[in-house]
């Protein structure tokens, strides 16, 4: 009854607009506070500091730093003027080259707000322009800004990683397939639109073009080389990556010597903000996770499950449906960091593997960024193409069912996302 009390506190809390981060806090400490007495509480500043601490969270802040100078030294347009030159002439093409670039953008920023933020505001004006329909324009610019946190790097999968104790690596390479495999599906729905509305192609392939664009981008490919290679290679650890691509994306900048100065200011300063509600949810997550662990309610909701099933694929249906329902109403990082420390002791009693639930998780809260009413990636690339979110999600319901038949495919035939995770670490 009592745990029952503080569930309702938390959620009165957030129905009244309480920030979420704060709303958990006041909650970790009323509930401290009786169960243990006031005199628990004088640790509490101590042990928020604890939580936040983690050398790991340090690779969020430089993940979005790298893709702010990414957009504000035009290494964004010379990578959609090297995709158009690649896949352009096809009929839609304008709409595959957002998805193509938002695979590449994903691999430097980690955060998909970050991918539709700075891409968006270049790339939907384009389509619009072209005689793309704005809402279809908002939607493939949102589900395609989504891969960022399937692809590596991606700081969800990071907040997970320091959640749970899972190798972030590890699940850095168990995104890879699934997110090349999104990409595909979502350039084939927008082939099939391009063909069933008559949509323009760009201009007819021009090997002296694409040539053009390969030189011009040609310094930016060194980041993904850099990061990834780097992490794979187990040359460095995500951290050290993240801080490697933020040197790595100045010297490119540096390179094309057009750096808008502005932009940049503006990019860091949001990029901080969304770090620093981040760091408060993780700071402010320690205090309900060491309640919740106290009270032992992780060892009886598994307890509970595992007493309806023992069986696995069943476990996980339970499970993606109890995350899509979730990703309804909250973000990701909040979403992780509330609910992963709970479940994780239910994941290990059942056998599952850490690092696929990881990405299982992921997936579907790359959903739950599509799917109203909070959909923050979805409500960002609206605000951009001044599109009505209901007409937006009209023309995305068929690209959220390609994510979500990733996410099936990477539930229930743990071999396809799995295999380069055993290739390179098992």
């Amino acid at each position: 009854m009592f745990m029952f009390s503080i569930l309702v506190a938390l959620v009165i809390l957030v129905c009244i607009n309480v920030p979420i981060a704060i709303a958990l806090g006041l909650a970790a400490v009323l509930a401290i506070g009786v169960a243990d007495g006031t005199g628990a509480l004088v640790t509490v500043a101590l042990d928020m500091y604890s939580g936040a601490k983690s050398f790991s969270l340090i690779a969020i802040p430089m993940f979005v730093l790298a893709g702010a100078i990414m957009n504000a030294t035009g290494i964004t347009r010379r990578l959609i003027a090297f995709v158009s030159a690649i896949i352009g002439f096809v009929r839609g093409g304008l709409a595959m080259v957002n998805v193509g670039v938002s695979l590449f953008f994903a691999e430097i920023s980690g955060s998909a707000v970050a991918d539709v933020a700075a891409m968006g505001s270049i790339i939907i004006p384009e389509m619009k322009r072209r005689s793309y329909p704005a809402p279809f324009a908002a939607a493939i610019t949102s589900s395609s800004a989504s891969l960022a946190i399937i692809i590596p790097p991606s700081i969800p999968m990071i907040l997970y990683g320091v959640s749970s104790g899972v190798s972030i690596e590890q699940l850095f390479v168990a995104g890879v397939v699934p997110g090349l495999l999104g990409a595909a599906g979502l350039m084939g729905v927008a082939y099939y639109y391009a063909l069933k509305y008559n949509w323009p192609t760009e201009e007819a392939f021009n090997l002296r073009q694409l040539r053009a664009t390969f030189v011009e981008a040609l310094p930016t490919f060194a980041l993904p080389v850099i990061i990834l290679g780097g992490i794979f290679g187990g040359f460095m650890t995500a951290t050290e990556a993240a801080g490697i691509a933020v040197v790595a994306a100045i010297l490119v900048g540096l390179w094309y010597r057009e750096i808008d100065w502005r932009e940049l200011k503006q990019a860091m300063l949001e990029g901080g903000m969304q770090t620093a509600v981040v760091m408060l949810l993780v700071a402010t997550s320690v205090l309900m996770g060491s309640f919740l662990t106290t009270a032992r309610v992780p060892q009886e909701i598994a307890a509970a499950i595992l007493d309806i099933t023992a069986n696995q694929y069943l476990i996980l249906l339970i499970l993606n449906v109890f995350f899509l329902v979730i990703g309804f109403f909250l973000h990701s990082a909040a979403a992780i960091i509330l609910v992963v420390p709970i479940i994780a002791p239910l994941i290990q009693q059942a056998g599952i593997d850490p690092v696929h639930f990881g990405l299982v998780v992921t997936l579907n809260l790359a959903i739950g960024q599509q799917t109203p009413p909070v959909a923050s990636v979805l409500i960002t690339a609206c605000s951009i193409a001044k599109a009505n979110i209901w007409e937006v999600t009209k023309w995305n319901l068929p690209l959220i069912a390609v994510l979500a038949f990733v996410l099936l495919i990477s539930t229930y035939v743990p071999a396809i996302p799995m295999f380069l995770v055993e290739f390179f670490y098992r």
